[in-house]
């Protein structure tokens, strides 16, 4: 969508439609402490439609995190345990026979809803990590020959997958041409020891876990999105979006002096959808800022999540230590800003 400055929204339009959603975050903060980065990027998935993938050790929330923002909204929400044993029919759904009147019906699976947490994503073989991932990229699914719609109910379709980086045994990794359909990848870190404290203080006298009412409408919701897409973006960040994802497929060719070989540590960069996801997220990150306009400043704070798990590093880098996340940030500390 091409919005000039003219039609953009209003910085005040802009409060007003965020003012629920940061009160949404402020909400799931009550509940996970310490883990507001992930709660907001979360939320910029859900205002852009971006399937988000959360990466980090066992015990830092990221499950209980998804489960509360889909506490707080009025919608309906899956939970898929991935397991080595599941199958593609457990995720989509089957059809089942009727003896009486001798005809199949469709039984759909928990794919079909707003919100579906894929819980150890990288637990489950290809086969049923591909019939997810199809899902995502086309939003419909196939039961026994017929195509049903994952959003006939209404949007949004979301998945939002954890995985644990530090296991190997009996996990599938995903290979990177899938995990590039997802918008984000989320590093999620350890608490700072005051949030470790505040959290030990909150949950040593209760064995139950707080929870959140529903406080926002899959209407506000869409109106909210709505928004972000009429945000405005300069035709110079769109040109330094693009400048910044060029970076990663042909260093040798945006004329900057990096500070490493990156030509031999990039063995492959992003793929256009980091240009895209790159343009959306900073929209949303400007729309929570009370925004109606995109600044450097929008892409910069998004521009690791949605980087981080598209540019493939070489040998020569796995080698020397370096981790895609270092040659991000060289490439956006290289980049001039417009």
């Amino acid at each position: 969508m091409n919005t000039t400055m003219s039609n953009a929204p209003s910085d005040e339009q802009v409060q007003r439609q965020a003012e629920p959603i940061n009160a949404l975050i402020g909400a799931v903060g009550t509940v996970v402490v310490g883990q507001e980065q992930m709660i907001r990027s979360l939320v910029i998935g859900l205002l852009t439609g971006g399937h988000v993938l959360l990466e980090g050790v066992p015990g830092l929330a990221k499950t209980l995190t998804v489960t509360t923002l889909a506490d707080a909204l009025h919608a309906k929400f899956a939970r898929i345990q991935f397991t080595p044993d599941l199958l593609p029919a457990d995720l989509i759904g089957t059809e089942i026979y009727n003896p009486k009147e001798a005809t199949f019906t469709a039984r759909k699976g928990p794919i079909f809803a707003n919100i579906v947490l894929a819980d150890e994503i990288n637990r489950a073989p290809a086969k049923v990590q591909s019939a997810l991932l199809e899902a995502m990229q086309e939003k419909h699914a196939t039961i026994g020959g017929e195509t049903h719609s994952l959003v006939a109910s209404g949007e949004p379709f979301l998945v939002l997958a954890t995985q644990n980086p530090i296991e190997q045994e009996g996990t599938y990794p995903l290979p990177e041409a899938q995990v590039d359909r997802f918008m984000l990848k989320i590093k999620v870190g350890y608490p700072t020891p005051d949030d470790e404290r505040l959290i030990v203080d909150r949950m040593i006298s209760t064995i139950e876990t707080p929870t959140v009412s529903a406080m926002l409408t899959l209407d506000q919701l869409g109106q909210a999105r709505k928004t972000v897409n009429e945000v405005y973006i300069d035709d110079k960040l769109k040109t330094y979006i693009v400048s910044l994802v060029q970076a990663t497929r042909d260093p040798g060719a945006v004329g900057v002096k990096w500070s490493m070989d990156m030509e031999k540590m990039i063995e492959f960069g992003a793929s256009p959808r980091a240009s895209l996801s790159l343009a959306r997220a900073a929209r949303a990150n400007a729309f929570l800022e009370g925004r109606g306009f995109v600044t450097p400043s929008d892409i910069k704070m998004v521009g690791m999540d949605v980087m981080r798990h598209r540019v493939m590093i070489s040998y020569e880098a796995e080698a020397e230590g370096i981790t895609s996340e270092d040659l991000v940030q060289e490439v956006f500390d290289r980049i001039a800003i417009p």
